[in-house]
């Protein structure tokens, strides 16, 4: 079994969609593990009704400390830490681990808008994406003009994801796609839990992980999966939200400059390691 951790506020119509794609496109069996940050619009309803795990915050907590919430409950082989405004492709489960591997890494990504391999290619579906998101968002953030959104972007969704995986296969890249990250259980033990000071802590990890790959040799740095593909709405998430809600652990919080140098930035993050925020 997998473990999928997933934090959520608000987005009910993203989530039907996300939880809907899961059902259809995971191959493991899985456990679904939601941490809701007060939502207001029956997106905790929504999942508890479906039958999965729900971890209720009565406040909004940042990024690393909801992961961290999944990770004290989660029991499966392999963790996934995934957005809510994602669509998997057919199979994305199953390619990720294979893919992971294949090349003998602990933390992996499936590829995205953010990277598709090559800086021409992410350019051409980031172009799109963005002429077919800005109009239709005119019409509002209801479940099917959503779908039509990414129906116009891809046409026939699992055929374009059949035709990306036929020619990239498992092959990889390094970096990291913070919407999407796979850990094993390895390096869970080897790079303990998420900063909880960092909203910024897929970054974090990737610095961490690097640092250690150069320094123990006990781990690989973090890798993108080309054949494997997820679609990410890309920054949509304020415009879903009831309101803007600051995290409850602001206080605690600190920004990633703090804990990284320049000098490590220029040691640990060359320029053809791609790292792409949610």
């Amino acid at each position: 079994m997998i473990s999928i951790i997933t934090a959520v506020h608000n987005g009910l119509a993203f989530n039907r969609i996300f939880e809907q794609s899961l059902r259809q496109y995971t191959v493991n069996d899985y456990e679904l593990i939601i941490i809701d940050n007060a939502s207001t619009d029956g997106s905790r309803e929504f999942f508890e009704e479906a039958g999965h795990v729900v971890i209720r915050n009565e406040e909004n907590y940042s990024y690393p400390v909801c992961q961290n919430q999944g990770i004290a409950v989660a029991k499966g082989s392999h963790l996934f830490f995934l957005n809510n405004d994602l669509l998997v492709c057919p199979g994305w489960d199953a390619k990720l681990i294979k893919a992971a591997e294949t090349h003998d890494v602990d933390i992996i990504s499936a590829c995205g808008i953010e990277n598709a391999g090559t800086r021409k290619a992410t350019q051409k579906l980031a172009r799109r994406w963005k002429r077919i998101k800005y109009v239709l968002m005119q019409f509002g953030f209801a479940q099917k003009n959503l779908e039509r959104m990414y129906k116009f972007m891809y046409g026939n969704w699992e055929l374009f994801c059949e035709r990306r995986f036929k020619k990239y296969g498992y092959e990889v890249v390094e970096g990291m796609i913070g919407n999407n990250v796979m850990m094993t259980r390895k390096a869970l033990t080897l790079m303990g839990l998420w900063d909880e000071r960092i909203q910024a802590a897929d970054f974090d990890l990737f610095m961490r992980t690097k640092k250690r790959s150069m320094e123990e040799g006990d781990i690989k740095p973090c890798h993108i999966a080309l054949g494997v593909y997820i679609h990410h709405y890309v920054r949509m998430t304020a415009k879903y939200a009831v309101k803007a809600v600051g995290f409850a652990n602001k206080a605690d919080m600190i920004e990633i400059k703090d804990k990284w140098s320049a000098e490590d930035m220029d040691a640990l993050h060359p320029e053809n390691a791609t790292i792409r925020r949610k």
